[in-house]
């Protein structure tokens, strides 16, 4: 009954977060001038990780001594706001724009063509794929980081299941199937392609896998799917790797997680050389640099997990 209570209410907190990622605010530093020595940023969003990440990219370059107008524009849910501000950066010329979030990324690569994009704040490098102009800082850790991680927290596991929409991660399913050998793992993939084929995936992976590893997926990981996943996992005993610190706060064992700083500080590095002339097709989008994670030790008491002193020292946030 407590495990149940916990996870409702995760869903009523994942639900609110899910509805507020709709929710925006405008913020502009510094006026809109019709001037291309500046920089312009588009914001989707007004939350913590992403302050946090401005201030390491405008920390970055201060550092090297490029003290280039910033123009900060945060979107309020109105696509309009977006157009707007890409109009002008199309009719008054910017050295350089930089995206937070899928939403703002979406746009200014379907707008822009001709001014060097660094997207951030984006878990994989799809919405830029077809743009030459554009690099990224991504979210998203690289598969084998990742299964490095799953053989920290469990050194014993031998298979790792994933439950996974194929239209959305098949390429990085199959990648991370290549990748679990190396680290010594058997990858299980269970094809889930709508929400109803999640209950049948979910029962026959718990059968044989030692590991559940969630992946983003907008068909498996939602706020609907957030307790069967849960309860599922609790019950048979199997650590679930979550998606962030809510999943973990809820009873995932653990969650990777990111210094959002040097998030920043990495984009202003990158910003520093498409500001020096380096074309962005000849950058490739990087990962996170620093891996931060956070723990549910109640969920490893349940799951009779020991887990070394340094591994709980380390974590980022420790629940207990």
């Amino acid at each position: 009954m407590q495990a149940l209570l916990i996870i409702t209410q995760f869903i009523s907190r994942l639900a609110r977060a899910f509805a507020l990622g709709t929710l925006f605010l405008t913020i502009v530093t510094g006026p809109v001038q019709a001037e291309s020595g500046r920089i312009v940023v588009l914001s989707g969003q007004n939350l913590k990780p992403y302050q946090d990440m401005l201030t390491g990219f405008q920390q970055s370059l201060m550092k090297q001594g490029l003290t280039l107008a910033i123009e900060i524009h945060s979107l309020q849910g109105n696509p309009g706001k977006a157009q707007e501000v890409l109009a002008d950066v199309k009719r008054n010329g910017a050295r350089l724009l930089v995206t937070l979030g899928n939403t703002a990324t979406q746009a200014a690569a379907r707008e822009i063509t001709n001014v060097p994009l660094l997207a951030t704040m984006i878990i994989t490098p799809d919405d830029i794929r077809s743009s030459p102009n554009a690099t990224a800082v991504l979210l998203d850790f690289p598969v084998e980081t990742q299964l490095q991680w799953v053989k920290r927290f469990v050194p014993g596991a031998g298979s790792v299941g994933v439950l996974f929409n194929p239209r959305e991660n098949q390429d990085k399913v199959s990648a991370a199937s290549k990748a679990a050998k190396g680290a010594g793992l058997t990858l299980v993939p269970r094809s889930v392609e709508t929400p109803r084929a999640l209950p049948d995936a979910l029962d026959d992976a718990t059968r044989t896998i030692d590991v559940l590893w969630g992946i983003p997926d907008s068909v498996v990981m939602t706020p609907q799917t957030a307790e069967p996943i849960l309860l599922s996992t609790l019950r048979s005993k199997i650590p679930f790797i979550g998606l962030s610190t809510s999943w973990v706060k809820a009873g995932a064992l653990y969650a990777l997680d990111r210094d959002y700083v040097d998030i920043g500080v990495q984009s202003g590095e990158l910003a520093g050389k498409l500001l020096g002339g380096t074309n962005a097709s000849s950058l490739p989008p990087v990962y996170p640099r620093k891996v931060t994670y956070v723990l549910n030790l109640r969920t490893a008491g349940v799951l009779n997990l020991e887990l070394p002193q340094e591994l709980i020292q380390g974590a980022l946030e420790v629940f207990q």
